[in-house]
């Protein structure tokens, strides 16, 4: 297991970049007072990384949130991602420009492609990879991409992917993208691991939450760290936030990670990677 210690813990990156292994999702949240409140609340509350992308449209906020804020920008973590509609090489270097332009930051630490869209992705990751020579871009990665997607994306690639951010929770484990991601040291990390809200309403993490004095959020969360995942559960409510990185006094059991290892139904909330592409 990777050494999970507080909320200040970092994983490191094949590239040696550090990484928060709990960071805050926007995805949603409107911009302006909306997401600026969410992140500072985040912040407050000890976060050090803040997930957005280009198709949430709440980049200017993210980006004013993070300059008017008393913590040292090299502190904080900030990843977007380039939509599907500016994918292709040079669309995504302005894509690429437009972003920095929206968040007003001098460079960005993650940089995903947002979707596997087929014909494409291979240009776009050319792209990401000259930013990243050009030191605009910590580190670059992808999101949704499966084992296949993967592959042949590494075929002609001169950098491996850093990061691999999917839909993962406790019914959608995916171990064997997740065994291939760890095999090429592709660090994986969760979107929705919550599942929509949908692990407040299952009667086994109740039982193991109860046993911890927990809830069935901050059970999944933990989960996610002792599975080596980092995660980025979202919300624009304070108390949620809070309670989202209350997750570092309990650790939960070989047979508690098994049982919700079991849960795995290969089911998704979210669109299926072969259907986007």
């Amino acid at each position: 297991m990777k050494k999970i210690s507080d909320i200040n813990g970092k994983w490191k990156l094949h590239n040696g970049v550090e990484m928060p292994y709990l960071g805050l999702g926007v995805y949603k949240a409107d911009d302006g007072k909306e997401v600026i409140n969410a992140i500072n609340w985040a912040l407050d509350a000890g976060y050090r990384h803040i997930d957005t992308a280009a198709f949430y449209d709440n980049e200017e906020g993210v980006g004013k949130a993070i300059n008017k804020s008393s913590i040292p920008r090299g502190e904080i973590f900030v990843t977007s991602k380039v939509w599907n509609d500016d994918q292709g090489y040079e669309k995504t270097i302005a894509a690429f420009d437009k972003t920095m332009e929206k968040l007003n930051l001098d460079y960005l630490d993650l940089y995903l492609v947002h979707w596997p869209i087929k014909g494409k992705f291979k240009e776009t990751w050319r792209a990401l990879e000259d930013l990243y020579n050009q030191g605009k871009i910590k580190a670059i990665g992808v999101s949704n991409f499966l084992q296949h997607h993967l592959e042949d994306l590494m075929q002609d690639a001169t950098i491996a992917p850093m990061v691999n951010q999917m839909e993962f929770h406790p019914w959608l484990v995916q171990k064997e993208l997740q065994d291939f991601c760890k095999k090429n040291k592709i660090q994986y990390e969760a979107w929705s691991p919550l599942g929509q809200g949908n692990v407040f309403k299952n009667p086994t993490l109740k039982a193991i939450a109860e046993k911890h004095g927990k809830t069935e959020g901050q059970v999944t969360v933990r989960w996610d760290l002792q599975n080596g995942v980092i995660t980025i559960p979202k919300s624009v409510k304070k108390e949620h936030i809070i309670s989202n990185a209350d997750v570092f006094d309990f650790e939960l059991s070989q047979d508690e990670m098994a049982q919700i290892d079991a849960m795995d139904k290969h089911e998704r909330f979210g669109p299926d990677p072969d259907e986007m592409s």
